[in-house]
């Protein structure tokens, strides 16, 4: 006798629901009003980039949608993150580079992958600095869980992350004058900035978090997000002997950015708004393995216990939005 969480995990029409959900919680929050067409096309593409992923790779070994669905309905109980078009071009940026960059698995001369890869990090990061902090962690899981670092894809990961700076660069000089305060701005070395007075002052009391920033809406939706991370981390590591060898480096992978982020978030949390969203894209995988993958009474429970604060937390955003 199959539980309700296995037939929901099961169901072709799972996704389907969870979109239309997640539309009706983008209509409430001001999609029409606000005109953020843009942002929810990002929104669209990522959820649907997100299903080739688990597709193309199989992260979950039966059929099943809840890796996508996991991050719609996760996703759209942040509302807060609705409005941030930066915050919506990097998350788009790094999902795709995710997706490319497995492909590179064991493959030492991937020189092609490895350059998308880094190039749509690079192109994510123009929106958003943020998306820089990645580049010592993608060098790392090549090396260590993807097995595809050498010396062509570390060149090619340089021209990936170059190519976009340098364009920007070359256009700078032709229509700026050969000011480049906009870029320097944009990447956080101004004077004025917290990397600029550590620099030129060695003033470290600049880079102090300052946890008051964040909202109450924003600590709830961190507080999930963490707790879900961690009940699909211990799942996996405690029953990942029964995927292949690539499905677990590839949720290994997931791990190590899911961690990292979260641990910038705690250092930074003025930088919510891009954290978050790589915390919740890396989170998905892992709960959705974790509900499509068992079946006891107490994941019955925690299924239900997911779901409803999950919609608790969707309302509760939406009203003081």
């Amino acid at each position: 006798m199959k539980r309700w969480q296995n037939k929901v995990a099961e169901s072709r029409y799972t996704q389907p629901s969870a979109i239309l959900l997640g539309t009706a919680v983008w209509l409430l929050a001001g999609l029409v009003a606000h005109q953020w067409w843009i942002q929810f096309a990002c929104f669209v593409l990522t959820t649907w980039i997100l299903t080739e992923l688990n597709n193309s790779h199989a992260l979950i070994r039966i059929f099943s949608r809840l890796v996508s669905s996991a991050f719609v309905l996760v996703f759209c109980s942040a509302s807060f993150l609705f409005a941030s078009l930066p915050g919506a071009i990097f998350q788009l940026c790094f999902i795709s580079s995710l997706y490319t960059f497995f492909n590179g698995y064991q493959d030492k001369e991937s020189a092609g992958w490895t350059f998308y890869t880094f190039l749509l990090l690079s192109l994510g990061s123009t929106a958003t600095a943020d998306g820089l902090l990645l580049v010592p962690v993608y060098w790392l899981l090549m090396a260590v869980t993807l097995n595809s670092f050498s010396r062509k894809t570390f060149v090619a990961s340089w021209l990936g992350l170059l190519l976009p700076y340098a364009t920007w660069s070359a256009g700078i000089l032709l229509l700026n004058e050969g000011d480049f305060t906009p870029l320097a701005e944009h990447l956080g070395l101004t004077e004025t900035s917290a990397w600029g007075q550590l620099i030129t002052r060695g003033d470290l009391m600049q880079m102090m978090p300052v946890y008051t920033s964040l909202s109450l809406s924003q600590i709830l939706c961190f507080a999930l997000t963490v707790a879900l991370s961690l009940t699909g981390v211990i799942h996996f590591v405690r029953k990942s002997t029964h995927d292949k060898i690539r499905t677990r480096q590839i949720f290994y992978s997931m791990m190590v950015v899911n961690g990292y982020a979260t641990l910038l978030l705690i250092a930074m949390p003025s930088h919510i708004d891009t954290m978050l969203r790589l915390m919740i894209l890396t989170a998905s995988p892992l709960i959705g393995h974790f509900l499509a993958l068992t079946s006891t009474k107490i994941t019955n429970i925690a299924f239900f216990v997911i779901l409803g604060v999950t919609a608790l937390l969707t309302v509760f955003n939406l009203w003081t939005l």
